[in-house]
């Protein structure tokens, strides 16, 4: 930790496992303090606790996509810390299926969570306004929002997804005058306990499938994410963390072998894992 920085406030959402709690882990590490937000209470103590840095750590149970949420995330972060610098963006959730099979209440559901971004992100606009130093947002996107898949079925929360995106590019112009940078990190295949346990072969396989040669960890993506909230003269920008694949790669000519799977069972946990949320 550099002890001639100065701390900061960052809010998370999503932050009870998976890339949220290691987001909040980097930031911890850096010194600084965080306000984590997730839909669990018992969770969100647990990982509190397992962070550790309690004095640097507030907790705040709530469903995003719900009316009232934002609010007491942010009263919550004043009451603790007195101000917000960085808000990460992070809560979603991810189902696979064909397109004329989602209904129009799961689009909502997941229009939920754009909702909810949407309006945690005014509250925290409204307060780094007030404190007149900038600050920073950063929206979790993936790569799935720049790039269909035809083996990934995922229309309903793509359009979720690919709103934020938007959001992120849009907001970037209309807040540069106050300083505010907005951006985000699209992520590929990083397997996280949402998804279960995977086996050898598949984890095997999702390494294959990566021009890196390696599926990503959440360390990856919290690593984007803490510089992208440092990076004083980057706003706009959508970041994928993906092993090279929006680049047009696949591990598979890298390594000389097909590691494709037609089981619709593992094809599908390897598209949940693709989110990575």
């Amino acid at each position: 930790m550099d002890k001639t920085r100065v701390s900061q406030t960052v809010v998370i959402t999503g932050a009870a496992t998976g890339l949220g709690y290691a987001i909040a882990d980097q930031f911890l590490q850096r010194g600084d303090n965080v306000v984590l937000n997730g839909r669990t209470e018992a969770k969100l103590g647990a990982a509190a606790a397992q962070l550790g840095h309690t004095y640097r750590v507030a907790v705040v149970a709530g469903d995003i996509t719900q009316p009232g949420t934002a609010a007491d995330i942010v009263e919550r972060a004043l009451k603790r810390f007195d101000r917000i610098d960085v808000l990460v963006n992070n809560a979603g959730i991810f189902q696979t299926r064909p397109f004329t099979e989602y209904t129009a209440e799961e689009l909502d559901r997941y229009l939920g969570y754009l909702r909810g971004t949407f309006v945690l992100s005014q509250a925290a606009v409204r307060q780094m306004r007030a404190q007149g130093t900038g600050g920073a947002i950063i929206n979790i996107s993936t790569i799935l929002a720049l790039n269909g898949v035809a083996g990934v079925p995922s229309s309903a929360p793509i359009a979720a997804k690919g709103g934020i995106t938007a959001l992120t590019k849009n907001l970037s112009i209309e807040l540069a005058a106050d300083n505010i940078r907005i951006n985000a990190v699209a992520p590929g295949v990083v397997p996280t306990p949402l998804y279960g346990e995977l086996g050898y072969e598949q984890l095997e396989a999702l390494h294959g499938m990566q021009p890196l040669g390696r599926y990503g960890t959440p360390k990856d993506i919290a690593d984007a994410v803490v510089y992208l909230a440092n990076a004083k003269w980057v706003t706009g920008v959508i970041l994928p963390v993906d092993g090279g694949v929006d680049a047009g790669g696949d591990g598979t000519s890298r390594l000389g072998k097909s590691y494709l799977t037609t089981n619709a069972r593992t094809e599908e946990t390897f598209v949940g894992s693709t989110l990575s949320l």
